[in-house]
């Protein structure tokens, strides 16, 4: 099936269908942070010049169905601090991927960034049955193939000019999970946001790409 319109909860963060009249301006606001405009620089859109641009992308973007957009909402400050889809939705062969990725400063680099994605290959595996979950992403965006290979992709190769965005050369890195390998990252993404892996001062214990590298590790079960 195809993904539906409902909310993801977690522990630190919810996702919601994007609507622009309830998380435009708290979106606006929180990108805002980000002076340099760097959040934008591998995306097909932005910066935005104002919260009234912002709303008129945003306006669009919750129409569409594919790519499918998720506001993602820090439960401590109930307020939307990013954004992130499911794109190239394929039913036929299972496969998915997910992009359309923008956080703000107050997402980066935290637990609920990182479960938002966890989240959403959660629906896309256990809850729908994708057999295929994919990342893709400009070959020389550094940050956005340290993140997949932090959450437990597998990278596949590179497509050599494979677009032209803002007027430069794209060339596209790409990565996936399997539903066979699933499990593990499953176990990985538990056991790291276990409240227990992260000390008084909020510092983590064990990091996911060790975590998920144990639970790939382990022999499966009635395997000797």
């Amino acid at each position: 099936p195809r993904p539906p319109r409902l909310a993801l909860d977690g522990r630190t963060c919810r996702l919601e269908p994007l609507e622009p009249i309830r998380h435009g301006a708290d979106l606006h606001a929180a990108n805002s942070a980000d002076r340099s405009g760097a959040m934008w620089a591998y995306l097909p859109y932005g910066p935005f010049a104002d919260e009234a641009a912002y709303l008129d992308w945003g306006k669009d973007a919750a129409l569409s169905e594919n790519p499918l957009f998720h506001a993602i909402i820090d439960r401590d400050s109930g307020k939307a601090v990013g954004v992130a889809s499911y794109l190239r939705i394929d039913p036929e062969n299972g496969s998915i991927e997910v992009g359309h990725i923008a956080y703000a400063p107050a997402l980066q680099k935290t637990v609920a960034g990182t479960e938002a994605q966890f989240l959403l290959m959660k629906r896309a595996f256990d809850e729908l049955g994708y057999r295929r979950y994919e990342w893709k992403c400009n070959a020389l965006n550094a940050g956005s193939r340290r993140a997949a290979e932090r959450y437990g992709f597998t990278y596949e190769g590179t497509f050599r000019q494979a677009a032209v965005v803002k007027g430069r050369n794209r060339d596209t890195a790409w990565f996936s999970i399997t539903d066979g390998e699933w499990p593990a990252v499953r176990a990985g993404f538990e056991a790291w946001l276990d409240p227990a892996n992260f000390a008084a001062d909020g510092g983590q214990r064990r990091s996911l790409g060790a975590l998920i590298a144990a639970a790939r590790a382990k022999p499966e079960s009635g395997h000797g």
